[in-house]
């Protein structure tokens, strides 16, 4: 057994991370949570299921924590990452591969139910699974797979309870701890099929060996799906000792923020000032180019655990019959817009990693442009295992794209949703729709700008064309998409909201920015000819129609 490190043995950062610690901890809503509310029940299962044979190909589904869509050696070559640089080499790289909601629980529950947050109803870090919910797992048992969940499930707060959807199962409450020692003192546990043990090594190391007991001790009679659901890298970061000093001289580049002006939100101007602010990270004076670092070195021992895997399946003549996919749940923003973490829209919170091995399916070397979702993982797994097809899905299956198949009909357009948390108070509600051109973005509940973006000429979102006239029919239009694409299986438009418990992330510090003044172009007096614009819908008439009613008003 590898031997317990404790927080205090760990020089970098070590006071952070044990405040990090607690702030995880106590941001899961301390209300128990009922097995029944945490969607133990059986999942619904209507659909006829084809039973399947050991010819079936087994799927191997790798999810990784916070690790943006350019954390991969091949997009950045000062990291080391060779067996995921190997699994693009002779597999597919999705290179527009996003989610949904850039949460943790949020897009977790749409890869495993195939659906939008605003239907699967996991709108915090909090809020189970309701009961009911198909999720992707299930119905591969059923089909006849041999069904395996190693790692971070984190949904329904500190819920590790095994899931009836897996033969084979271990987790940890929430968020878990890179090492078995707590700042705290206190023992880090995991659920190993029903029986809590303790925590014994580094994280990523231990979930690989648990990943590997699972393939050594399988039926092999009949196929398998292993669901490997890193810890890693979220924050806060902490490497294996083996990568403690990686990158030490290494130059580490941080996003640039926004400029004052108008065409920046509010929102984003003050969240620089905060916990996820460029300026009070954490509400602390951390060096954003050491945390990015420690995210870097965190990284490498997720690689070696691909590597691990790939050697096994090569050991064990199973790599031709095995299907591999690596992706991350949601970005992370280090600097850029002057923020840091994710929730927001930008492509750094809401694009990832997305990597696909199939033998004899995949051509190796293929780079995939089209926009591919977290919610297609459930339906390409269906496909490409002969399930049938569930109605239950908001996604599409990409096998076609990933085999070298052009489709025309393929989706141009794709909605993004998160909702206001309480506890980081920092970041509104957020509800976008990103073409392959454009992205608007809008918020809701507070009084600030709309954003649109032209992502070909301004890849960096940096210039938010709102306002623009030569846009105006364009922006009419995303706004009617927006909505419709967000309404639920119902045709509701709906904003959720989670129980307060205390004020949340409320602070900022005093020596640095002051809060955002509304910008120039809002403000007016009682006499302005436009004073009264909201009261129209924008259109190419509104000017005409504007006129008309003061014209009314004066005459009054």
């Amino acid at each position: 057994m590898r031997k317990p490190t404790t927080c205090a043995a760990r020089s970098t950062g070590r006071w952070l991370n044990c405040v990090l610690l607690l702030a995880v901890c106590t941001a899961c809503d301390p209300t128990p949570t009922s097995s029944a509310q945490s969607g133990q029940a059986t999942a619904n299962s209507q659909l006829p299921v084809t039973r399947v044979g050991s010819n079936r190909p087994n799927v191997i589904f790798i999810l990784t924590d916070d690790q943006r869509y350019d954390e991969i050696g091949f997009l950045n070559p000062m990291l080391a990452t060779p067996h995921m640089d190997a699994l693009a080499r002779d597999g597919v790289h999705f290179a527009n591969a996003f989610v949904t909601t850039s949460l943790c629980s949020p897009s977790r529950a749409s890869i495993l139910t195939g659906q939008m947050m605003h239907n699967h109803g996991v709108i915090d870090n909090n809020r189970p699974l309701r009961p009911g919910l198909e999720l992707f797992p299930a119905r591969m048992r059923e089909a006849g797979y041999q069904t395996a969940f190693v790692g971070k499930w984190h949904m329904g707060g500190e819920v590790s309870e095994p899931r009836p959807e897996f033969d084979y199962w271990v987790s940890f409450p929430g968020q878990g701890n890179y090492y078995p020692v707590t700042g705290f003192g206190r023992v880090s546990s995991l659920n190993v099929n029903g029986a809590v043990v303790e925590q014994q090594g580094y994280i990523t190391d231990e979930l690989t060996d648990y990943a590997l007991d699972f393939l050594e001790n399988r039926d092999p009679a009949r196929p398998f799906l292993l669901y490997l659901s890193h810890k890693a890298v979220h924050a806060m970061f902490e490497p294996a000792q083996r990568h403690a000093e990686q990158y030490a001289d290494a130059p580490i580049s941080i996003g640039e923020p926004p400029g004052a002006g108008s065409d920046v939100p509010m929102w984003v101007l003050n969240q620089r000032n905060s916990w996820h602010g460029l300026e009070f990270p954490y509400h602390s004076d951390l060096p954003l180019a050491d945390f990015k670092r420690q995210y870097h070195r965190t990284l490498t021992a997720v690689d070696d655990s691909l590597g691990r895997i790939r050697a096994w399946l090569d050991a064990a003549g199973l790599a031709e019959d095995t299907i591999i996919f690596l992706m991350g749940d949601n970005g992370f923003l280090f600097g850029e817009h002057g923020l840091i973490d994710k929730r927001n829209a930008y492509e750094e919170s809401m694009r990832v990693p997305l990597l696909a091995l199939a033998p004899g399916k995949f051509p190796p070397g293929l780079v995939v442009e089209e926009m591919v979702a977290n919610i297609d993982i459930a339906p390409t797994i269906f496909e490409l295992t002969g399930i049938t097809a569930s109605p239950q899905h908001d996604g599409m299956s990409f096998a076609h794209l990933a085999a070298g198949e052009e489709d025309p009909d393929w989706r141009t357009e794709l909605a993004y949703e998160y909702y206001w948390e309480f506890n980081y108070p920092q970041t509104p509600t957020v509800l976008a729709l990103r073409t392959d051109r454009y992205k608007y973005i809008q918020y809701h509940g507070v009084w600030d700008t709309e954003e649109l973006f032209d992502l070909r000429e301004d890849p960096t979102e940096s210039h938010n064309l709102i306002e623009s006239a030569d846009l105006l029919e364009l922006k009419m239009s995303l706004r009617g998409r927006l909505y419709a694409a967000l309404a639920d299986s119902a045709g509701r438009n709906q904003i959720p909201y989670s129980r307060k418990y205390n004020q949340g992330a409320v602070f900022r510090h005093p020596e640095r920015s002051q809060a955002a003044q509304f910008p120039q172009k809002w403000l007016r007096t009682g006499e302005a000819e436009d004073r009264l614009e909201h009261v129209i819908p924008d259109g190419p008439e509104k000017a005409a129609r504007l006129k008309i009613l003061n014209a009314a008003l004066n005459d009054r």
